[in-house]
C-alpha cells in the first residue's frame, strides 16, 4: 500500500477510479477508530458508481500510518480538518471534491467546509455525512465507555488490530479524548452557518453513539440544502449495515452538485 510523505510521519492510502485530472474526488474521512481497510468496498463501488475518482487514506495514528503523539488535543478534529486534511488534497491533486465522512471524519468535513468556504482550490461540491457528530452527547460517551470494556476485557483489540499497526495508540487516542471530561463542552455547531455546499445526512435508528439530535443541528445549522436519511434497525456504521441505501443516498447527492 503506498504512502502519502508529510513532513515528520507518513499516511497510507488508496486510489480507486480516475485521476484528478480526469474527474472529481470523492474523498473519504473515516471514523474515529476507523482506517483505510475499515471502509471495506464502499469508496470502491461508491466511485464506480458516479464515475468518480476515490481517494481513501488513515489518519495519522490510524491503520498503517505512523502513530500519532498522545494525549490526543480535544481540538484534535479541527487539527485534522486546518491542517493534515488540506496537506493530503494538495499531495495528491485533488481539483473538485466530494467531502465522504463517517463519525469523527464526519465533523472533520464540516470544519473543512466551514473554513473553507468559497476556496477557489480544490473546490468542494458537497458532504455525504455518515452517523455524524456536531456536539457530545451521553449517549456517545456511554459507547465509549463500553469500548473500553470491550477493549481491555473483550475482543475489541484483537479485532481492531487486524486494522491498525500500533492498536494501543490508536485505541487510546480515540478513547482518551472523547472520555476526557474537557471534551464534554465540544461543538461545532457555531460553524455551521458557514457551511454553504449541499450536505447530506445519513443516520443509523439504531446509533449507539449519537441521536437524532444530530441530524437536527445540522438540518437546522447549514447554510446550504440539507438532505437527511433516517435509516431503521441501522447501527454506527450505515456503509457497513445498510451499503445499498447508503450508496444510493451518496450518489444522488454527488449526482446533484
Amino acid at each position: 500500500m503506498p504512502f502519502l510523505e508529510l513532513e515528520d510521519h507518513r499516511l497510507e492510502y488508496v486510489w480507486h477510479g480516475p485521476g484528478p485530472e480526469e474527474a472529481p474526488t470523492l474523498v473519504f474521512l473515516h471514523e474515529g477508530l476507523g482506517s483505510v481497510s475499515l471502509w471495506r468496498d464502499f469508496p470502491e463501488r461508491l466511485a464506480g458508481a458516479v464515475g468518480w475518482g476515490a481517494l481513501v487514506y488513515s489518519r495519522r495514528g490510524y491503520g498503517r500510518s505512523s502513530p500519532a503523539p498522545l494525549p490526543r488535543p480535544v481540538g484534535f478534529m479541527h487539527d485534522a480538518a486546518r491542517e493534515e486534511l488540506p496537506r493530503v488534497l494538495s499531495l495528491t491533486g485533488v481539483r473538485q471534491t466530494v467531502l465522504v465522512g463517517h463519525s469523527d471524519g464526519a465533523s472533520i468535513a464540516l470544519i473543512y467546509a466551514a473554513e473553507h468556504a468559497g476556496q477557489a482550490a480544490p473546490r468542494l461540491r458537497g458532504l455525504a455525512l455518515l452517523a455524524p457528530h456536531v456536539f457530545v452527547e451521553e449517549e456517545t460517551l456511554a459507547g465509549a465507555r463500553a469500548a473500553v470494556e470491550a477493549f481491555e476485557h473483550g475482543d475489541l483489540a484483537a479485532r481492531l488490530a487486524r486494522h491498525h499497526s500500533d492498536v494501543e495508540n490508536t485505541f487510546r487516542g480515540w478513547s482518551g479524548v472523547w472520555l476526557d471530561p474537557a471534551f464534554r463542552s465540544w461543538s461545532i455547531e457555531a460553524l455551521l452557518p458557514r457551511v454553504e455546499v449541499p450536505v447530506l445526512v445519513v443516520q443509523g435508528e439504531n446509533d449507539g453513539y449519537g441521536t437524532l439530535r444530530q441530524v437536527e443541528a445540522i438540518s437546522a445549522g447549514c447554510r446550504g440544502p440539507v438532505t437527511s436519511f433516517v435509516l431503521p434497525r441501522v447501527g454506527h456504521v450505515p456503509f457497513r449495515d445498510a451499503p445499498e441505501e447508503t450508496r444510493e443516498a451518496c450518489t444522488k447527492l454527488v449526482s446533484s452538485t
